[in-house]
């Protein structure tokens, strides 16, 4: 190889790392639980339950350029007063992200990998709630960019409250 082929990658190699990066580094389930509170007399009841749903998410900054993000989900199902179950689930990973502006970070974080992780939680919920005797729970599809965008404009209102 030629001295000028040579500089050449090493140039190459050089921008590369400037280059902004995203890559999943490991995908886990952090947390699980299932409590079934009425079990066994809650099986007799042929009423379906009705089911709610909630979501949050989080992210951590754990060395530079790698981020844990998390996604929880917390399904409550009941039957009259009665609580047929009880998943919570928290979905979570780690992800390595390098060389990209500060006002880009926020929205990876928020959209991005909540994103990738959502499809896992929502596994680990069916799979748990079919285990659990019900019939199975599958989460409907979440615009995690419609909620951070939400989430922002709620936060700005507020700062104007103030």
């Amino acid at each position: 190889m030629a001295k000028s082929d040579n500089s050449a990658l090493n140039e190459a190699a050089a921008a590369d790392t400037s280059a902004p990066g995203f890559g999943i580094e490991k995908l886990y389930v952090k947390d699980v639980s299932l409590e079934i509170p009425n079990a066994p007399q809650i099986f007799t009841d042929r009423t379906p339950p009705q089911i709610s749903v909630e979501l949050s998410n989080s992210a951590q900054k754990l060395d530079e350029g790698i981020y844990e993000v998390a996604i929880k989900a917390t399904v409550t199902a009941k039957i009259g007063d009665k609580t047929a179950f009880l998943v919570e689930a928290t979905q979570a990973g780690i992800f390595g992200i390098r060389n990209v502006p500060d006002d880009n970070m926020e929205m990876i974080l928020a959209i991005t990998c909540p994103n990738i992780l959502f499809p896992y939680a929502r596994e680990a919920v069916s799979d748990l709630v079919t285990r659990a005797g019900f019939a199975p729970v599958l989460l409907n599809p979440i615009n995690f960019e419609a909620l951070y965008m939400q989430q922002k404009e709620q936060a700005a209102n507020a700062a104007k409250a103030n």
